[in-house]
This record gives C-alpha cells, sequence and structure tokens, in this order.
C-alpha cells in the first residue's frame, strides 16, 4: 500500500522538524506560493520546486514510502534534517487540496529515490548472518569483551572508593566540592568504557543545585549508583534477566536477541534528547494486536537529527526483536513490511492508580528505572497550586506532573484539547510523577503530540 491515498495530518509532519525554529520556517512554506512544479505518485515520492533567494528554485525530494520513515533530499544550504523546504512542501503534500497532484516522476526526482532504494535493498541483501566482522572471529570478540569487562571493574571499584569518601566526609562536602570533581569521575567512568556509570555521575554532580532537599535526592543518587556497582562486581550470581540489566545499565553494547514479533506498531511518541556529543531519538510504539509498548533508539551526531523518524499517529507494520534485560522494553526494528500510514488505534487506558503500581513493580525487575510507559484513560489536567495534575474523572486520585512537563508548550496543548473534559494521554509515569507525551479526546479524533 503507497501513502499516496491516505494524507499525513500537519502535526505529523510537523513532528518531523529537527526544532522549533524549523518548524516556524516550514509552517510559512506550506503554501501554494512559492512552490511550483510540484506533485506526487503512486509509489510514495513528492516533489517540487521552491521559490528561495537565489535565481534558481530549490529541487526538494521526499520518499515517504520508506518503512523506517519519510527520506529527503533538497538542493538549499541548510544542515538541518530535514530542512524547512522539506517540512513546507509535506505540509503542502499533506493539505490535499490539489497543489501536489499525481504526476510522472521528473528525472532528477527519480534518480535519487531509485538510486536510495536500491542501497537499501543491497544492505538488506548484505545483512545476513556471518555478515557481521565481529562474528568472523568470536574468539576475538571473546577477547575483547573480556578486557572491557576488566576496565568496567576497575572503574567500578574507584567509583565505590568515591562513594565511599563522600559519604564519610558528609553530604554537605558535595556542594563544596562542585561538579568538577564529579565531571572528572565520570571521564575516568568513559575512559572504563562504562558509558551508562558516566552518565549517572554525572546526575550526581547536578543534584546539589536543584533547590531545597537536594542532600536526601544525593543520597537517593548514591544508594542507586551503588546498588549499581555492586550488581556489576557480584554479576555472576545474579539471575540471568536482572545481570543483564546491569549490564545495560552500565553501558555495554548488546545485540537484541529476542525472537521478532511482527505486529502492525503505532507510533505513541517521539521526542529527542541532546548532550554535547549525542542526540538520542526515543520512539515509543504500541502493538495493535500483542498490545506490547516497546522504545527504539536512535542516535545522530551532535546538532543533526538521527535519520529514523516515525511521526504520532503513524502506523507500521514489522517485525521487532527485544533486547536483554529483565523488564526492559528496547527493541531493535526488523523488516518493515509496509510504509507507516496514519491509524486510528488507541492504545488501552489504565487509571492514575493503576499506573502507579505499574511503575512499581516495574522496579523490582530493574531498581534504576527512571519511569514506565503508560497510557491514562479519562484524565483531566488541573491546576494543584503552583504545579499540574493528572485527575482521574472517575475516582479521587491523581498523578503530579513531572517538573520538566509543567515548563514544556505540550501542558497548554493538553489543557487546551480537554477543556475541562477527560482525555486519554500517553506519557511516562515515574518518580518525579508523568510526563505527557501524546493525547487523543475522548470522542473521534487525531492524537495530538504534546513533545
Amino acid at each position: 500500500m503507497t501513502q499516496q491515498g491516505v494524507r499525513w495530518t500537519a502535526d505529523q509532519v510537523l513532528a518531523l522538524a529537527p526544532d522549533a525554529a524549523s518548524r516556524k520556517a516550514g509552517s510559512k512554506l506550506g503554501a501554494a506560493g512559492p512552490w511550483s512544479e510540484a506533485g506526487s505518485s503512486d509509489e510514495g515520492t513528492v516533489w517540487g520546486l521552491c521559490k528561495g533567494s537565489g535565481s534558481r528554485p530549490y529541487q526538494t525530494v521526499v520518499d515517504i514510502a520508506d518503512a523506517t520513515g519519510p527520506a529527503y533530499k533538497c538542493s538549499c544550504p541548510s544542515r538541518k534534517f530535514p530542512c524547512k523546504h522539506a517540512l513546507g512542501l509535506l505540509l503542502l503534500w499533506a493539505s490535499g487540496d490539489g497543489a501536489v497532484p499525481q504526476a510522472e516522476v521528473p528525472e532528477w526526482a527519480g534518480q535519487w529515490t531509485a538510486g536510495r532504494r536500491k542501497r537499501a535493498e543491497e544492505k538488506k541483501a548484505g545483512e545476513g548472518p556471518g555478515s557481521s566482522p565481529a562474528s568472523a572471529d568470536p574468539e576475538a570478540a571473546r577477547r575483547r569483551a573480556e578486557r572491557r569487562a576488566e576496565r568496567v571493574t576497575a572503574g567500578t571499584v574507584e567509583l565505590e572508593q568515591r562513594l565511599t569518601d563522600l559519604l564519610r566526609g558528609g553530604l554537605a562536602s558535595a556542594e563544596q566540592s562542585g561538579y568538577g570533581l564529579w565531571e572528572e569521575t565520570a571521564a575516568r567512568m568513559v575512559d572504563a568504557q562504562a558509558q551508562g556509570l558516566a552518565a549517572r555521575v554525572r546526575e550526581l554532580g547536578a543534584v546539589p543545585s536543584t533547590g531545597p532537599g537536594w542532600p536526601v535526592r544525593l543520597l537517593e543518587e548514591c544508594a542507586l549508583l551503588h546498588l549499581l556497582g555492586r550488581g556489576w562486581l557480584r554479576r555472576e550470581r545474579l539471575p540471568d534477566g536482572l545481570a543483564a540489566t546491569v549490564r545495560a545499565r552500565i553501558g555495554l553494547p548488546a545485540s537484541a536477541d529476542g525472537p521478532p514479533v511482527r505486529d502492525r506498531w503505532l507510533v505513541l511518541a517521539q521526542y529527542d534528547t541532546t548532550d554535547p556529543r549525542l542526540t538520542t531519538r526515543r520512539i515509543w510504539l504500541h502493538g495493535a494486536d500483542s498490545h506490547r509498548t516497546v522504545l527504539l533508539l536512535s542516535y545522530g551526531a551532535a546538532g543533526r537529527a538521527p535519520e529514523l523518524a516515525l511521526p504520532v499517529g503513524l502506523a507500521l507494520e514489522a517485525e521487532v526483536s527485544a533486547y536483554p534485560g529483565a523488564g526492559q522494553l528496547r527493541v531493535a526494528l526488523g523488516e518493515q513490511f509496509a510504509p507507516p500510514a496514519p491509524a486510528a488505534i488507541r492504545p488501552p487506558g489504565l487509571t492514575t492508580s493503576q499506573a502507579a503500581a505499574r511503575y512499581g513493580d516495574a522496579l523490582r525487575d530493574d531498581p534504576w528505572l527512571e519511569s514506565v510507559p503508560v497510557t491514562l484513560d479519562r484524565v483531566v489536567p488541573t491546576p494543584d497550586g503552583d504545579s499540574w495534575q493528572l485527575a482521574d474523572a472517575d475516582e479521587d486520585a491523581a498523578l503530579p506532573l513531572t517538573p520538566a512537563a509543567r515548563s514544556r508548550p505540550g501542558l497548554w496543548r493538553l489543557v487546551a484539547l480537554s477543556g475541562g473534559a477527560p482525555v486519554r494521554v500517553f506519557g511516562e509515569c515515574g518518580h518525579q510523577g508523568f510526563t505527557p507525551l501524546t493525547a487523543w479526546p475522548e470522542g473521534p479524533g487525531d492524537a495530538v503530540a504534546l513533545c
């Protein structure tokens, strides 16, 4: 099935934007004025010429039939991905007002589309058992894994000593020593190839500046970090699932070795987090038949969006395979059988009390878990003093919103969508509260992305 007959919504297109500036600029190009020779094909190609500041218009083409999300090419000099011209073209196509009619693909657009699809097929054909260089020499891979484990163990022992020194000297010393000490410790963990430990150590350094009650929060984080370190040092005594979780939290690489699960996967949410080195994209999926909620992670260099893009409200028929670890939800995307297309699927919802209980249950398998994915049914966003909460419409219970959620524009989109009436909300429920990511009105209506 092609996507020619099923138009995306403007929200689904704008969800592809790498930042707010691109979203705003792309919206301005979503009208027919600057475009000429725009068209679309049954095979999922959309193209057009956009008038720019130069004498020659920019050639913009989008492959919406790609199973991992749309792919783009534009002759403009922008380094953003997708650029504002690609966003504007997709908005024009999504409007369905005839400005992007069906037509024969021009040569410049057809060559690019055919070339990238050919490369994708060749790559897929080459991805067979034994094609990885690592698998060609298992003995060398085993020796590398042993050396890395030795470095992680040395780093963990050093971290345990740092935590011991902190507690002996008193938590007040953490505020006096500042962030530099923890950054130095984190750098040691990076050298030890324990990226997960490094990330948690950096979080320790930021706790003293988080306001009243920081000593309690620092002690909690120290306890979790100590638990992770002891788990690594005694990993041979742990159950297999928990040992795999410890390895994942430490930051050791692993392959998705779970059996493939084929389903029609609804894209529940997509959002990016960034640090000076990396952009991480989190995509939550819900299986229409399996009723599983799973997580896709993709990465891009700092300042660049990851290639995988699946806007909220689309569904794709595909296989996914789980990564090892007790209670782990991360999966790898396998074979895709159809391009992503809009769908009316909605995940089933829970009450606020059931959501809190689900997070508590998940902590038994993964004590370091920050949150779990949850869909709340029939909740109303309501103010709670200086904060906000999602109140259950049918029982006397509520979940507070996280500080991050309260500061995002998505909160006001949620309030406007609700208008005081119950809505269904998907998000992440954890020890700091609930972070809403997507919402649906109680009656018919499209998903509204909140992040």
